[in-house]
């Protein structure tokens, strides 16, 4: 798979070390067809190098990050040595995902390499790889890949790829709420309050209140990815809250015990 356009500054590429000379290194940009970049020695790593080829060599996969573009000279200047181990796994991991994405758009369109690349395009100028928009077809729905630029035939199609292909795992997230109350009828009212508390329209969200320790309740919430848990969670928090203090209770929130 390969990205039309140029990279940008701040971006992480993955590489292969095409030359290594005395002053750098010159690499070829995978993502990008016929994207060459250059390593200047003084990016390569931190401190003094002695021997260059000791950190990198011919036909190395390496991850760099860009440092600048310019389109006109068609050079690229990157920088390895400012790539920690955890960016750079997490690059490779994204990047061999998309090529397994790759494999199945090219299943999907036989035969039809143009439209292929066209929808391809379209999904990458919305989404940083072609994996992460298939992800998030399968939370969101297919409505996002309309949002995206798709039409009716290529959303169903790509929406079908997600869904046959990729298994979203769950994440779970827990937060307390402390609710008090000094109403008569203060016992129903708490009830109330974290009846509303499980109430959520996501379909794909679990929600589980329970009682941990007077005024402690237990929010536990189940979810695709854990910016939808967040926003479940403080959204659940909130209603019971919003619901006793209206009742004139007091109700705080709190992410961990």
């Amino acid at each position: 798979m390969e990205r039309v356009g140029w990279p940008r500054p701040g971006d992480l590429v993955v590489c292969t070390v095409d030359q290594v000379v005395d002053f750098g290194a010159f690499v070829i940009l995978d993502e990008y067809s016929d994207k060459k970049g250059l390593i200047h020695i003084s990016e390569v790593a931190s401190g003094w190098i002695k021997y260059i080829r000791d950190h990198v060599r011919e036909g190395q996969k390496i991850v760099c990050k860009v440092l600048s573009v310019d389109s006109s000279r068609h050079h690229i200047d990157l920088s390895l040595k400012d790539v920690n181990q955890h960016q750079r796994r997490e690059k490779i991991q994204a990047w061999k995902a998309d090529q397994k994405a790759w494999k199945w758009f090219e299943m999907a369109y036989e035969g039809r390499e143009e439209d292929m690349k066209r929808i391809a395009d379209t999904l990458l100028q919305n989404y940083d790889g072609l994996y992460g928009a298939l992800e998030e077809s399968i939370i969101e729905g297919i409505g996002v890949l309309h949002e995206s630029g798709l039409g009716d035939e290529d959303a169903e199609i790509i929406f079908k790829l997600a869904t046959e292909n990729i298994k979203i795992l769950n994440v779970e997230i827990t937060g307390y709420i402390d609710i008090t109350t000094p109403a008569p009828d203060g016992i129903d009212q708490i009830k109330k309050a974290l009846k509303k508390a499980t109430k959520t329209k996501n379909k794909d969200v679990t929600l589980d209140v329970k009682y941990v320790g007077a005024p402690r309740y237990r929010i536990h919430v189940t979810a695709p990815d854990y910016k939808l848990a967040e926003s479940v969670l403080r959204d659940s928090a909130q209603k019971a809250i919003k619901f006793i203090e209206k009742q004139g209770g007091k109700g705080t929130f709190h992410r961990q015990a």
